[in-house]
């Protein structure tokens, strides 16, 4: 992905994160995850009062883009208000594993700041489909 499509897959992140519904931690995160063909989807996160019933950014974007029909993905961006990077959360990272594959995720804040790892840098030795056989 060249420095430009990444700054808008970032900026994208950052508008849905925008539309977070996080009335009770006040955390708001947003998530763009992009297809093989360049499509890009968006997702923020939605708490429940239950909070176990709260569904994360990255799950919903890439949710919202597998029930379109997408099955190719090439990166996801994550952008929270923190100013130490926010990287998924472990149910997060089993999804995007299991959806995406070992893509590029990059994190970012609203200052700018980003860092990109392999998924397979946050998920080593990954539970995936080849243990069900």
């Amino acid at each position: 992905m060249n420095r430009e499509d990444l700054k808008n897959l970032i900026k994208t992140a950052m508008q849905a994160r925008e539309k977070a519904f996080a009335p009770y931690s006040k955390f708001k995160v947003g998530a763009a995850v992009q297809t093989k063909d360049g499509k890009i989807y968006t997702g923020c996160n939605i708490e429940s009062a239950t909070y176990g019933a709260t569904a994360c950014a990255e799950r919903v974007a890439i949710w919202k883009a597998v029930s379109e029909g997408e099955t190719e993905f090439t990166h996801l961006a994550v952008v929270a208000d923190t100013e130490i990077l926010t990287p998924p959360c472990g149910i997060c990272r089993q999804i995007i594993w299991e959806f995406c594959g070992d893509v590029p995720v990059t994190f970012s804040n609203l200052q700018g700041k980003t860092e990109t790892l392999q998924m397979s840098e946050l998920l080593p030795r990954a539970f995936d489909t080849k243990f069900l056989k």
